[in-house]
């Protein structure tokens, strides 16, 4: 079952990019209390996810942050070392990476896609969604091969 708008962000565990290195950090101690913009890309390095999509949330950090965003947080099914140095060739810091290396975050979610004629295997959906204290309030899913709804300026249009 997909997640929809009201739901509770379901308990899994993640891996927090640090500058210590990864961070293992539930999904109930993440979301709690604050409001987090969060997108989800099909890879590191791919790419619309690093031509488009991460830098349109680098662009509109501020912007994310003037409507009440505490924080903005990539999520993709990459080991939290590759989303190290993904943001950092691509100038990403002030953006939380959360690894989902097994794809447990978005199999909860109900957002899972088969990218295996690419090679890559079972991926995260392209998407984006504002969470408030554990709870979805805004989600937006993209078409297969599209980039549209889960881009930066659409969900801030939409808080």
């Amino acid at each position: 079952m997909t997640i929809t708008i009201g739901d509770r962000i379901p308990s899994v565990t993640l891996t927090k990019v640090t500058a210590d290195g990864p961070d293992q950090i539930s999904s109930d101690d993440y979301f709690a209390g604050r409001k987090v913009a969060v997108f989800s890309v099909p890879g590191a390095y791919t790419p619309t996810c690093s031509a488009r999509h991460l830098p349109g949330y680098v662009d509109k950090i501020d912007a994310l942050k003037a409507k009440g965003v505490d924080e903005i947080a990539c999520t993709a099914v990459n080991d939290a070392f590759v989303l190290k140095a993904w943001s950092k060739d691509s100038g990403a810091d002030a953006i939380t990476m959360l690894a989902d290396g097994s794809a447990d975050f978005v199999t909860a979610l109900g957002l899972t896609m088969d990218a295996s004629k690419f090679g890559m295997g079972t991926r995260g959906q392209r998407f984006s969604m504002l969470v408030n204290d554990g709870v979805v309030e805004q989600l937006n899913v993209e078409a297969p091969g599209e980039f549209k709804v889960s881009a930066a300026e659409y969900l801030l249009d939409e808080i």
